[in-house]
């Protein structure tokens, strides 16, 4: 069984003299023809020797149609549904865009597939049948001259009117027009201005280029729409036309106009851009910036290709998946014929590839073809079109950019300007979510970073470590205290508070890691609880040495019994009642609204603050009012004692310990509001950290002092102030 069947480029194009971007021999040979290449090297005729081989040149511009056809074809040959034990082969060719080199291989193949002239009438046996996925010439639906021409893609007809009604849509009335100097730049304009001119709409001038004509002619073109007064110009032009024609523009820019584009072009995001190279080994060169001059002898003063790039990284057109609608016509297509085929030689059990099909039975099914692949439907008029289907590109308002209406001009009439913060503009054009924020650009939304004060940052790592450190120096403490805690100046500071209000600071200094890392729910509640709990529990200590100092300066007065009304039991009391109190107060704090984890979107707009929510302000502020309440208390009273004998008055360390304790948190509270973001948890632990070392400093500093570095002041006459020696 032999079949030839031909997917084609922009007009009736087949291509090449030899299949040299892709051979694949089955069963069935399914040749296709793509604008691999967009440029023909054009050489100067002398007549006086023979012509060169026409050679293509220029970036790469269909390969990932070419890919898109050996892929359909391969999924087929692994389907059991469709034409199965049939084998479809390939070949691929490249047109080059070109007039003379479509024409060579198009005589090449209708002869026959070997380089041979033939003069019998094999012609009319071999004609082939045409599925093209990017030919839109209305005039492709002429049957008579075109009888075995389909396509999956629109005809121009009906764009031509699409393009008119937008433009009437829009109260452009007044504009300017040009084409390729071709059947799908003349035949596409001619419809539309027919259209244009049921829609009320003037044209002002329609000029032509084709890319082989002479530069004159171009500049010619160039110097109309730069002259002219229409600031809307519809074009219908062919992406090679269309290049040329920017860049002459580019030399000497226009006022700012509004292009109306064809499907030729209007979809190509690379419209500037026109270095590119060709071929397989010149696309990996030209891709990767390497040469394999080694294999053959191309590219020098490149670095070597190593064989470690990667073309999953690479972006360039080959590579863009963003805009599948040709390579989707080149799918359908090769689906609609292998549908043909399966229709003809196969029933309902299996194929038999013993069959030879004829061009008119691959016409005649087609022309019956109905069927939906990933939800497209493919199907074919009287006139081999499909159901005409279009989207609206717009070029003029670029990702980044929103639309901003001109003061007493038309509602078409319009600037761009950057979008606002927090809005992004791309195809739908949407503002952000509010967990979202825009990328530089400003065409995407990404996904806000969250910030918190970590472990692995470096404040986080400061002030765990201080957080870590203070504990040991009161444990550290503690151990000297026990060791010496049958000397005089361990006894007559109330030995059991002392141990008890070391505890409690050591409690204080470890709560302030709970403000560090990722807020959760039971780190909320545990960080404001414990931090009021423990610092009620250390003031409440201080305050009781306090009051011993005060009942003990008074019990050496004749007939005095204050030691016996605040003796080791009522101090225990005491510590427990104070405490007892915070603990009711963080109990119905967490009870009625804890604190909890809370996404802060309102402080940072680029941002999110994930912080711990207070829950009820009243609770937070409470727990800090009553630990207030008993610093102050406690400065009170140690400051009236602080005129008690030097030896004997340790209320003078008290006071002032409270005094920086009551420095700091006064300070804490403007600090605390102000502070943006993660800084509020440092401030928070700061202000922990600097009153548990005010206090662990004040008070234990000096008795660690005598103890380890002057033991002869560790006595009882000393302490009764019988041996005079300075206070510290």
């Amino acid at each position: 069984m032999h079949v030839s069947l031909l997917l084609t480029v922009i007009t009736l194009c087949i291509t090449r003299l030899s299949p040299v971007f892709g051979v694949n021999l089955g069963t069935c040979i399914l040749q296709g023809a793509f604008t691999i290449h967009y440029y023909l090297r054009t050489e100067k005729h002398t007549y006086t020797r023979q012509p060169q081989p026409l050679v293509c040149s220029g970036r790469l511009e269909e390969l990932r149609f070419a890919r898109a056809l050996q892929f359909a074809i391969q999924e087929i040959n692994n389907s059991s549904d469709l034409l199965p034990g049939i084998t479809l082969g390939y070949h691929i060719y490249d047109s080059c865009a070109s007039v003379p080199m479509v024409m060579k291989v198009a005589v090449q193949l209708t002869n026959g597939v070997d380089l041979v002239y033939n003069d019998t009438d094999a012609c009319v046996k071999s004609a082939a049948v045409l599925v093209s996925h990017y030919a839109t010439c209305a005039c492709l639906s002429d049957k008579r001259q075109h009888p075995t021409f389909f396509r999956t893609i629109p005809s121009d007809h009906h764009q031509a009117a699409a393009l008119a009604r937008m433009v009437k849509h829009f109260g452009w009335t007044w504009i300017g027009a040009v084409r390729s100097d071709s059947d799908y730049g003349n035949n596409g304009m001619a419809s539309f201005l027919k259209a244009a001119e049921q829609e009320g709409i003037c044209v002002e001038y329609s000029e032509a280029y084709y890319r082989t004509q002479p530069r004159s002619k171009l500049k010619r073109v160039a110097d109309v729409i730069r002259r002219s007064t229409a600031r809307v110009i519809v074009a219908f032009v062919a992406a090679g036309d269309m290049r040329f024609l920017l860049q002459e523009l580019s030399q000497q820019p226009p006022p700012p106009m509004q292009w109306i584009g064809s499907e030729a072009w209007v979809t190509d995001p690379q419209m500037l851009r026109f270095n590119l190279c060709i071929g397989a080994v010149e696309f990996w060169e030209s891709s990767f910036s390497c040469s394999l001059k080694r294999q053959t002898g191309s590219s020098a003063g490149m670095p070597a290709c190593d064989g470690t790039e990667d073309l999953h990284a690479l972006q360039n057109p080959y590579t863009d998946t963003s805009q599948l609608r040709i390579t989707n016509m080149v799918y359908k297509a090769t689906y609609a014929i292998a549908h043909a085929l399966h229709s003809i030689i196969c029933n309902e059990k299996h194929c038999d590839n013993n069959i030879r099909v004829g061009p008119w039975q691959v016409f005649d099914q087609l022309k019956r073809v109905n069927f939906t692949k990933n939800n497209y439907p493919v199907s074919f008029d009287k006139n081999g079109d499909p159901v005409a289907t279009y989207e609206l590109v717009n070029w003029h308002c670029p990702p980044g950019t929103r639309k901003a209406v001109k003061k007493g001009r038309p509602v078409c009439c319009y600037d761009c300007i950057n979008c606002a913060e927090g809005e992004i503009s791309n195809e739908t054009g949407t503002l952000c979510l509010p967990e979202y924020w825009p990328n530089n650009e400003k065409d995407k939304c990404l996904p806000k970073p969250v910030e918190f004060l970590s472990w692995d940052e470096i404040l986080g790592i400061i002030l765990a470590a201080f957080s870590v450190a203070g504990s040991l120096v009161a444990l550290s403490i503690t151990l000297v205290f026990y060791k010496n805690r049958a000397s005089p100046i361990v006894k007559a500071n109330n030995s059991e508070l002392s141990f008890l209000l070391l505890f409690s600071l050591t409690l204080c200094f470890l709560c302030s890691l709970t403000f560090i890392g990722r807020p959760t729910e039971w780190s909320c509640m545990l960080r404001h609880t414990a931090f009021g709990i423990t610092f009620v529990l250390c003031i409440s200590c201080v305050l009781g040495k306090t009051i011993v100092v005060l009942m003990a300066f008074k019990a050496t007065l004749p007939g005095s019994y204050a030691m016996k009304w605040f003796g080791p039991p009522q101090q225990r009391l005491s510590v427990f009642v104070f405490t007892l109190i915070q603990i009711l107060i963080c109990v119905l704090w967490l009870t009625i609204s804890p604190p909890f984890p809370y996404n802060n979107m309102q402080h940072y707009k680029e941002k999110i603050i994930l912080e711990c929510s207070l829950g009820s302000g009243f609770g937070f502020w409470a727990v800090l009012g009553y630990i207030g309440l008993l610093a102050f208390l406690c400065f009170v009273l140690a400051f009236l004692a602080r005129k008690l004998p030097d030896n004997f008055n340790e209320a003078k360390f008290i006071t002032f310990s409270m005094l920086i304790f009551c420095a700091v948190w006064i300070t804490f509270v403007p600090a605390y509001v102000s502070s943006p973001g993660k800084f509020t948890v440092a401030v928070e632990i700061f202000a922990i950290l600097a009153s548990s070392f005010g206090l662990i400093l004040c008070i234990f500093a000096p008795k660690c002092f005598i103890i380890v570095f002057r033991p002869g002041q560790n006595t009882k006459k000393h302490l009764l102030g019988k041996i005079p020696t300075k206070s510290l």
